[in-house]
């Protein structure tokens, strides 16, 4: 017997990915949602110079409806509104362009032919592009927070830690798997995405009452609580950490928890079948790998 210890791996055929067990599809699978977020999460500290201009511009706008809200002479409870919104606006970008529009790019730079030739399901490459657009999200949206709340001297008032934990986490499980149905729908409609990232952009501002309680846009804001999970999260999240605010919610927050819940199920659901979709049609029409369509 050969001392070669992968004398065996060099000589056997290699088992066709059709033929593999559920644990090493598995694996694969894992590997390549580690794969795929790795790029996003090195890429925090690769440039650095991108920190500043992500976290200030943001920090910005906020600034802008704090000091509208002091000249106005609002609750401070709204310095905290205007604070949280911006830090949650992170969260609403990286899902818009590096989720929804991402796809798109894969395919003018010639990365979505290896996706589809990698023996991996395409969903465990969208959970890596959303685990990694998770770390740098969360990077940014805790800088603002922490440097609005010093800043401004913001308060917090918590009195449900775990009930705001569990809404927090159903909130971006809901945000980024209707951030990969985004994917597959702008991957179909190839330049239109870009046009479409740009509309989505600033109406989900205000319908999402990122700086201001969606209670106020009345029965807008109940629209808006059953569409969009960052107008749903965002409002039970404020009244979570502003307990002292009063009744400043919309819906209890129990009840928006339930709502996240249905999104996450819904929109999960539709992305895994509607890439499924697409990716059939696209393939028999010849569009999928065609660049700048």
């Amino acid at each position: 017997m050969s001392g070669n210890p992968f004398a065996h791996a060099v000589t056997a055929s290699p088992q066709a990915a059709s033929d593999w067990t559920w644990r090493q599809a598995l694996g694969t699978n894992l590997r390549s949602i580690v794969g795929r977020a790795y790029p996003r999460v090195r890429g925090i500290l690769r440039e650095r110079s991108w920190i500043i201009f992500e976290v200030l511009l943001p920090f910005l706008s906020t600034c802008a409806f704090v000091f509208v809200y002091r000249a106005l002479g609002a609750p401070e409870a709204y310095i905290g509104f205007a604070v949280l919104g911006g830090a949650m606006t992170a969260f609403w970008l990286n899902v818009l362009w590096a989720m929804g529009a991402q796809l798109y790019w894969d395919r003018g730079e010639g990365n979505l032919e290896i996706y589809f030739m990698a023996p991996v399901n395409l969903m465990s490459i969208l959970l890596g592009m959303a685990a990694g657009g998770l770390v740098m999200s969360g990077t940014r949206a805790l800088a603002i927070i922490t440097m609005g709340s010093l800043l401004f001297g913001v308060s917090y008032d918590v009195r449900e830690w775990a009930l705001l934990g569990v809404v927090f986490g159903l909130t971006l499980i809901a945000l980024y798997g209707l951030g990969m149905l985004m994917a597959s729908l702008f991957l179909f409609w190839g330049r239109e995405a870009w046009h479409l990232a740009n509309l989505f952009q600033e109406p989900v501002y205000f319908l999402g009452g990122l700086y201001a309680p969606v209670k106020v846009l009345g029965q807008l804001g109940f629209l808006s609580v059953g569409l969009l999970p960052l107008a749903t999260g965002l409002d039970a999240i404020r009244q979570l950490t502003f307990a002292q605010a009063g009744d400043i919610g919309l819906l209890p927050p129990e009840v928006e928890a339930a709502i996240l819940v249905v999104m996450a199920v819904v929109f999960v659901s539709l992305a895994r079948g509607s890439l499924s979709y697409f990716e059939r049609r696209a393939r028999a029409e010849g569009r999928l790998m065609a660049r700048w369509q």
